[in-house]
């Protein structure tokens, strides 16, 4: 299933669990700004939007309701997803309601939500960059919350996935060298490991016989750390 397929399908299921000002405010909340984050950030790393919450009602510190535009909830975590645009964010914020924001990202935090800030602008110019700040933020939380196929790998495996979750482009053996302070010969092996299991794939160079790079044959969270 395409993404503005998933996409719709997932806003139709949070609709029908939803009456009232909660129903309103979905219909209302989640407009351009919320539908690039989900297309160009999230769909991109994820492949399905499961355990994402769209404008998701909590209590502020004065017990009033407040809704954030994204909370994800994949077990024992659970973050607080906001998109900010320049505009209703800074230039039209009084001091009270700067001061009140303010609150509201720190009560979330006494909560038990991790808040996380998306740049608008970020959404329509750079949304790579966002997609690699997301997966460096998310991926130490989800390996600590999940044990399931950690058996599967080795410690020194499991860094070595971490480091091409994180990162944008494809892996390369001189990334895990330094990341991991291991000598080239031992990478090669792990490497190979890797690709044996079926969760690298050996890019060769342009042109000829050699491995330059690796790159992720399952998608972020197919691979089998969490």
């Amino acid at each position: 299933m395409g993404f503005a397929e998933e996409h719709q399908r997932w806003l139709e299921y949070h609709k029908k669990r939803r009456t009232g000002e909660r129903l309103d405010r979905l219909e209302r909340g989640h407009r351009h700004g919320e539908q690039m984050f989900v297309e160009r950030v999230w769909w991109p790393i994820f492949g399905k939007l499961d355990d994402l919450h769209p404008e998701y009602e909590v209590a502020d510190w004065r017990g009033r309701p407040y809704f954030v535009d994204f909370v994800w909830k994949p077990g024992q975590v659970k973050f607080a997803i906001e998109i900010k645009g320049y505009g209703p964010h800074v230039q039209n914020t009084d001091r009270t309601r700067y001061r009140q924001e303010l609150n509201r990202e720190t009560y979330l935090q006494i909560a038990g939500y991790r808040v996380i800030a998306i740049p608008y602008d970020d959404l329509e110019s750079a949304p790579e960059q966002t997609i690699s700040l997301l997966k460096a933020l998310l991926t130490p939380s989800l390996l600590k919350t999940s044990s399931q196929g950690s058996s599967q790998f080795t410690r020194i495996e499991r860094d070595i996935l971490r480091i091409a979750i994180s990162q944008s482009r494809s892996l390369r053996p001189v990334d895990v060298e330094k990341q991991l302070e291991i000598d080239p010969r031992t990478v090669k092996k792990l490497l190979s490991a890797l690709c044996e299991k079926g969760k690298l794939k050996p890019i060769l160079r342009e042109g000829g016989r050699r491995v330059c790079r690796y790159e992720l044959i399952s998608s972020f969270m197919d691979i089998d750390l969490w």
